[in-house]
């Protein structure tokens, strides 16, 4: 486990940046103590330093993982954020999304959100803007990126997409053999 380089620390706060901005100080600085991400074959971990520092004398090869998992590096060296991260990203969110209850299976199934789905939306989301997905009981689902802004979602068709699926809490179910 080794801490992030510049280049993937970049990466990997510009993707947070698309869902929380600049509340990503709030993550590292928190009033429980200092958190940190931390890279380990290919995944990023968000951990304590009081945990990192326990787990010092693990060596690397017997460690599988170490605190919460936020994303894995593809090949490309693009990140990719897991739904393992929804817990953090929910509560300092900036733009979010309602939907129906109608869409939530929908959704937890992987599917886009549409326009009729669509029960709620932050104002002045602008499009490719990333979301946070919640049920109208305000459950967080998952998270997405907008695909029209709030303004262009008054004027589509009910059968539009609003929001591209990201990830979502019903992959722990679709996907229990391979998740880490």
């Amino acid at each position: 486990m080794r801490p992030l380089t510049e280049a993937e620390t970049r990466v990997v706060f510009e993707k947070l940046g698309r869902y929380i901005g600049e509340n990503i100080q709030l993550l590292v600085d928190r009033p429980d103590g200092t958190y940190c991400f931390r890279l380990h074959r290919d995944r990023v971990y968000y951990l304590s330093e009081k945990l990192l520092k326990v787990a010092a004398c693990i060596p690397r090869e017997s460690l599988v993982s170490l605190g919460t998992c936020f994303g894995k590096f593809t090949k490309s060296q693009k990140f990719r954020l897991s739904v393992t991260a929804l817990d953090f990203l929910a509560p300092y969110a900036k733009y979010k999304v309602w939907v129906k209850p109608g869409s939530e299976q929908s959704f937890l199934y992987g599917n886009h959100v549409l326009k009729s789905g669509l029960g709620r939306i932050t104002e002045n989301t602008a499009q490719y803007q990333g979301v946070v997905v919640y049920s109208m009981a305000d459950v967080p689902l998952g998270f997405g990126v907008a695909a029209k802004s709030t303004q262009e979602c008054r004027k589509v068709d009910p059968m539009a997409i609003v929001v591209f699926h990201q990830a979502d809490v019903g992959e722990y179910v679709r996907n229990e053999d391979t998740l880490t």
